[in-house]
């Protein structure tokens, strides 16, 4: 997934870093250009890998680094 892949570089650039709220599922969709499936998607996988944390009413907040989430896939 490129969009997953791109955030992925950005949290490991620092342009996302901890704490930081990800941009909205909308916002990404408008900006990249993919449907809103595809974004919520991309964040769920990046959620999974431990680089962000969903917090209900709020959103994503970044919550690891690219290199923790690559030492936490099995």
């Amino acid at each position: 997934m490129r969009l997953a892949a791109r955030m992925r570089r950005e949290i490991a650039e620092g342009t996302l870093a901890p704490g930081m709220p990800t941009p909205s599922i909308t916002t990404l969709s408008q900006q990249y250009g993919h449907a809103r499936q595809t974004c919520a998607k991309a964040l769920r996988t990046l959620e999974d890998e431990g680089l962000l944390t969903r917090i209900p009413g709020l959103g994503y907040y970044v919550t690891g680094t690219a290199d923790a989430g690559s030492a936490a896939k099995p």
